[in-house]
């Protein structure tokens, strides 16, 4: 069986021989660039990483094809970077200071004696009253400039796909989470409140953009008659906190899951054999009715250790309509603060809990930080490669 038809058989609910598992299939089940460089040095493997980092903000890159052969990753990415051809457009400032820019005007600095990323330093709408006011003077992006590079950088990686699942991965945050750093945290939650119609209009205009991506992306796989080879179309917005949604759920039933059923639906009647994936970070289980019945089919992270999310419930209540892509350690605790052993041990109970019946893809919760030693990501590799089997 090979990697495409393993995932296949995960998005089917049925068991492959093995569990699937995904490195760098997205931005967000990848590895950070230490993490990266310190566990293969460990195991004897070349730390080398191609040389345009996919998401540079959070320090993500992408592991050679060798490694990724190794490691059985079972995924391969294409879509936009997410600073284009950030090597030549990073600004480098006094005391090398790395400065960029994203897509919707937000500034990035680094400063590499204590960051370990980005941090964001603007956010080009927080000096408006409102964001009704704010909204028109949101920065754009030169789509002729931006689409060629995406094009340059497809037509790479799709030769990388071969027999693998290929991914389709978005190129900017989601609704939300784009609209908190355009308008400032503060600001947007506030105007949430007061400014309902200022919200919704911002938030059109980056569904606006989304769909343009996508049309963009997927006329360019038809062109070269390599849609087939795509599998799962991949978009993300973090809709909970470690203990709620970020907002009421009322509120993002009108405001925010509308626009992903737009999307869904509209990536899904341009290549109805994709499945859609969606990275949602937090307490989200009262939203899964809502996601689902706006086309979800993949979720991811599956944090279990907020709110509401345990693992069990999740997959008995949801486990025949949702794949379940992640969720196989924790990051926040075991991954990166526990024993070698204690890592082991619960990829060995989540698989008990997840894999029976297909419809997981194994992946940490979220990406593997600087934090993970070399010793734990190794245990949990190995781990998936010895108990991970049907």
């Amino acid at each position: 069986m090979n990697s495409r038809e393993r995932i296949q058989a995960a998005l089917a609910h049925k068991e492959a021989d093995r569990i699937p598992y995904d490195l760098a299939g997205t931005t967000v089940t990848a590895i950070t660039k230490n993490a990266y460089i310190n566990a293969m040095k460990y195991r004897g493997l070349s730390p080398l990483y191609e040389k345009d980092e996919v998401d540079p903000i959070s320090q993500i890159v992408t592991p050679i094809e060798e490694n990724l052969h190794k490691l059985n990753s079972d995924t391969r990415r294409i879509g936009a970077m997410r600073i284009p051809k950030y090597l030549s457009r990073r600004v480098i400032l006094k005391n090398d200071v790395m400065q960029v820019t994203d897509f919707y005007g937000c500034v990035w600095e680094l400063d590499p004696s204590k960051d370990l990323y980005y941090n964001q330093i603007s956010h080009p709408l927080k000096k408006y009253d409102s964001t009704t006011e704010a909204v028109v003077h949101l920065p754009r992006v030169n789509w002729d400039d931006y689409l060629k590079i995406m094009h340059y950088d497809l037509a790479i990686q799709t030769k990388m796909v071969k027999d693998r699942c290929c991914i389709a991965d978005r190129n900017t945050a989601g609704f939300s989470e784009n609209s908190l750093r355009i308008r400032g945290y503060e600001e947007w939650y506030m105007d949430t409140m007061m400014d309902y119609d200022g919200v919704d209009r911002l938030l059109h205009i980056i569904l606006d953009d989304k769909l343009k991506y996508w049309d963009a992306l997927i006329d360019w796989a038809i062109e070269n008659g390599v849609e087939n080879q795509i599998q799962v179309i991949s978009e993300c917005d973090d809709l909970g906190s470690q203990a709620t949604t970020i907002i009421d759920p009322d509120s993002l039933r009108q405001l925010v899951i509308p626009k992903m059923k737009i999307l869904f639906k509209h990536v899904k009647n341009r290549l109805p054999h994709t499945k859609t994936f969606l990275h949602s970070c937090g307490a989200i289980r009262e939203l899964l009715p809502d996601l689902i019945e706006a086309g979800l089919d993949i979720l991811n992270p599956v944090q279990f250790t907020a709110a509401g999310m345990d693992l069990k419930e999740l997959k008995r209540d949801f486990g025949d309509v949702l794949t379940f892509w992640g969720g196989g350690v924790d990051t926040q605790s075991t991954l990166n603060n526990g024993s070698p052993q204690q890592v082991a041990d619960e990829v060995k109970r989540i698989i008990d809990i997840l894999a029976p019946g297909g419809g997981f893809v194994f992946a940490p919760v979220h990406n593997i930080q600087d934090d993970v030693s070399p010793e734990n990501f190794w245990a949990m590799w190995d781990t998936l490669q010895e108990y991970g089997k049907y």
